[in-house]
């Protein structure tokens, strides 16, 4: 049996250079220094369970362009380019990840950007 959305999406964001998880707003929301993914299950009432992350510029617009259906601009922070990406239907975990190491990759400092790459580069 597979794993729920959220115990997935926790173990990409921990599995980043010195990324912690903590409570913001009554949700799971990882930080390096600053939030870089905030997991959310049908904030005020809207029906879906996924989660916010920074987005490396225009990539939000590109994304919600492409596939509006598994990609939305996020309330209070869309306005500063985050993605909103929905973990409620069928989910490319491979993309996902991918999506989580840009988010962590736009708020992390240099020192540890380089050693994410170092990590990924002879893993």
């Amino acid at each position: 049996m597979a794993s729920p959305p959220l115990d997935r999406l926790r173990a990409l964001c921990l599995a980043l250079p010195e990324a912690t998880e903590k409570l913001s707003h009554g949700s799971p929301t990882w930080f390096v220094k600053k939030v870089f993914v905030m997991y959310v299950d049908d904030h005020h009432g809207d029906g879906i369970t996924g989660f916010w992350c920074a987005a490396p510029p225009g990539v939000q617009e590109e994304l919600v362009a492409e596939e509006p259906d598994r990609f939305f601009r996020p309330p209070y922070v869309g306005h500063r380019g985050w993605l909103g990406v929905r973990l409620d239907g069928e989910v490319d975990w491979a993309e996902i990840g991918e999506i989580v190491v840009d988010a962590y990759r736009c708020v992390a400092p240099k020192k540890l950007v380089a050693e994410l790459e170092s990590r990924r580069s002879s893993g």
